[in-house]
């Protein structure tokens, strides 16, 4: 069995990539040869191979350019159609219009699995043309696994495709936090509970709300923001309004490397996105994976509820409220230990990698 893993981008800029990238490690590293191909992020001019292991590699094609949120590669369609018959599954990650081009125009005749990992929701001009191509797409899988069974339950596009519908949550290797980095941090902020969010600094994410939440808490709770974004002056200026600046810290971009000390020091990490398109939150199982609880959003048709599970991992909240924000982030992070741990074998019990790559393997069998 020869396996390639086909959409988004290199360098790893999300979720989506961040995911590809590890099945490909994984998947290969048991010894299946498995590839992924995918369009560049950082402006190469010719096709470039990244080493995975022995038996897989990262193929990354040149980016003519970039509109509606799509990498436009055209030569990502020419090395399908010259390799496609190599593999015998093609796992393609939607949504990927450009993947989904090539791989229509590659001539591929083998099995086809798609990932689906979440609507197109903003890009509606994008979807009205995209859907003849998405609807191929569904019935030419032979199955649709999604990240959550919320999301493909719910997913308007795959109401008449449930019979080959089904779910692998999205699994990572636990973080390892720096002790004395961690220390550190908990130093830096002595006294404080320390509240955590990552992300983006875009609409859908919420921090709005989070922000008015802060003001509705004791001064002894200190929010630390890290993300980057078109909103991050917006959002300064609210703070200032509010008189929050020496509640509110935004961090700017938090490399990998140190985003799990900042992982290992907080009380409880929050995330307040508002719509579907945050599909999982892959945040939610790094924090779980350090033993830390979370507060979430109960986004219609999302599984972003279903990975933190209310009363066990943290606390649910209605996204844009932000008294529930407030009651919730005291609750869970006045008992933080009580829900880490509880937060901590949730991932064990759902959210590893091995079981993520494990659950793959086996669907790509009884396809």
């Amino acid at each position: 069995m020869k396996i390639l893993q086909l959409g988004k981008f290199y360098p790893i800029l999300g979720g989506v990539e961040k995911m590809e990238a590890s099945l490909a490690e994984g998947i290969s590293s048991c010894g299946i040869p498995c590839d992924m191909l995918c369009a560049s992020a950082d402006g190469i001019k010719h096709i470039r191979t990244v080493p995975l292991n022995a038996n897989g590699r990262i193929i990354v094609v040149p980016t003519l350019m970039k509109a509606a949120g799509t990498m436009i590669a055209p030569r990502m369609i020419g090395w399908l159609r010259k390799h496609a018959a190599e593999y015998d599954i093609i796992h393609i990650h939607h949504p990927d219009p450009m993947a989904a081009l090539a791989l229509r125009l590659s001539g591929y005749k083998g099995r086809v699995i798609l990932h689906w990992h979440s609507d197109i929701l903003s890009q509606k001009v994008l979807l009205f043309f995209y859907k003849p191509l998405q609807n191929w797409l569904i019935r030419r899988a032979e199955r649709i696994v999604g990240t959550t069974p919320v999301y493909v339950r719910e997913s308007p596009h795959l109401a008449h495709s449930q019979e080959k519908c089904s779910a692998v949550p999205i699994g990572i290797d636990p973080l390892q936090p720096d002790p004395e980095k961690v220390a550190e941090i908990r130093n830096r902020f002595s006294g404080k509970k320390i509240i955590l969010s990552v992300g983006r600094l875009v609409p859908y994410k919420g921090y709005p709300y989070l922000i008015e939440a802060v003001s509705l808490l004791p001064d002894d709770y200190h929010l630390v923001i890290g993300g980057t974004g078109p909103l991050r002056k917006e959002l300064e200026e609210m703070i200032a309004g509010k008189n929050l600046q020496d509640r509110i810290s935004m961090k700017g971009f938090i490399d990998d490397s140190d985003l799990p000390a900042w992982f290992g020091a907080c009380d409880c990490f929050v995330l307040t996105s508002t719509m579907k398109t945050e599909a999982f939150g892959i945040v939610q199982i790094e924090a779980m994976s350090c033993h830390k609880p979370v507060v979430a959003t109960r986004i219609p048709h999302s599984g972003v509820a279903w990975v933190n599970e209310d009363g066990v991992s943290g606390r649910n909240v209605t996204p844009g409220k932000p008294e529930q924000y407030a009651a919730a982030i005291q609750e869970v992070a006045d008992n933080s230990r009580k829900f880490g741990e509880s937060a901590y074998l949730r991932y064990l019990n759902r959210f590893t990698r091995k079981q993520m790559i494990d659950q793959i393997l086996l669907l790509y069998e009884k396809s």
